[in-house]
């Protein structure tokens, strides 16, 4: 198998054409993949930028110093240079005890920073609550927070994150099916029937007929060595094998914050015609207002006394309505035309996303409409 392989790897090294793609960007193997861990650890050294008095964080320092023989009450316990934080990482696969991990630092209370604290031993957790990993060091905080007495603050990044680089011990090994299975599958990264044929045949040209069976539009079974010492190098040999991969799917990703238009694939549009145009209507309000008066003519002259005023309301309405502008699109005109013509009347974003719409829910745009 040894010679085989050998032998295989040279043609490898001449297969393929240098506009297709290698099976190692397109595809990951069926059981090795990364595992999150996380943990609830305590941060100390802080500079009084803990978490005070919170009572969490004194209930951690507690239990720590209770575990290392003192006895202490919590209540007398001032937490100031302390932070409860939680602790994250990614456990990547076939990670072997001893190997270390980068793990990430983020505040739990009230801690205004992290800069120069110290992660206290933590243990790290999988989804099935056994600890994988062990973390502890010194953080990297890239942030910076400053507060005054007066109450100004000035702030820097996050200083409330930070990360200790190979900060994780891992002390489990995950069990992986990739040197028991009698079979490795390849998943695409993007699922497609095409895509998955022409990795199967691309893998059966190389290894022989009936070595990959695509299952789906994403999975393809490809037959494993039985010698276990012989599967690294037969993945490598798979991994550097080259696809040409099918062209995407037809899909218009619309951005209606910023009207950014993104097409992916043949997007066609068939016969159509759209008319823009822009209606501005103003409403103003005035009032008159008129003092009413008394006239009172007596033997002492006349006296005039002020009355209640009187308010008219004035309102005026204006209405603004540019002349509206029409094009027809004929058959099998592309989408980056339809934008252009769009971009040229002077559509704002919300404008190009109902022309869009519209034109997708008359089955006129063919491709999918996705709108973020």
């Amino acid at each position: 198998m040894r010679r085989l392989v050998l032998a295989l790897m040279t043609v490898l090294a001449a297969a393929g054409p240098a506009s297709a793609d290698r099976l190692r960007d397109m595809v990951s193997v069926a059981g090795l993949r990364s595992n999150p861990l996380v943990g609830y650890g305590l941060v100390v050294g802080l500079s009084g930028s803990g978490d005070g008095n919170a009572q969490l964080t004194r209930q951690s320092i507690q239990s720590i110093v209770s575990r290392l023989g003192l006895e202490v009450e919590a209540t007398a316990l001032d937490a100031r240079n302390a932070a409860a934080v939680m602790v994250t990482a990614e456990l990547p696969p076939a990670m072997r005890p001893g190997q270390q991990i980068d793990v990430t630092v983020s505040t739990l209370g009230r801690a205004e920073s992290l800069q120069g604290g110290t992660l206290l031993m933590t243990p790290l957790l999988g989804a099935d609550g056994e600890v994988y990993a062990i973390a502890q060091g010194n953080l990297v905080v890239g942030g910076l927070g400053v507060s005054a007495r007066d109450g100004s603050s000035l702030t820097v990044n996050i200083p409330t994150v930070g990360r200790i680089p190979g900060g994780g011990t891992v002390e489990r090994l995950v069990e992986t099916p990739f040197l028991e299975a009698d079979y490795l599958v390849l998943n695409l990264n993007r699922g497609d029937f095409q895509t998955a044929a022409a990795v199967q045949d691309a893998i059966n040209g190389v290894f022989g007929g009936g070595v990959a069976l695509a299952l789906d539009s994403t999975s393809i079974r490809v037959r494993a060595p039985s010698n276990p010492s012989d599967r690294v190098a037969f993945m490598g040999m798979l991994e550097q094998i080259e696809v040409e991969p099918a062209g995407p799917a037809a899909q218009v990703i619309v951005n209606a914050r910023t009207g950014t238009v993104v097409i992916g694939g043949p997007v066609r549009v068939t016969p159509a015609a759209v008319s823009h145009g822009s209606l501005t209507v103003r409403v103003n309000e005035n009032f008159n207002v008129d003092q009413a008066a008394t006239v009172v003519n007596g033997a002492g002259g006349t006296v005039v006394v002020p009355g209640e005023a009187v308010v008219t309301p004035d309102s005026e309405i204006v209405v603004d309505q540019e002349p509206a502008v029409a094009f027809v699109f004929d058959p099998g005109v592309s989408l980056s035309d339809l934008v252009d013509a769009i971009n040229a009347v002077g559509a704002s974003p919300a404008d190009l996303v109902a022309i869009l719409e519209a034109l997708h829910h008359s089955g006129a745009l063919r491709a999918a409409l996705i709108v973020i």
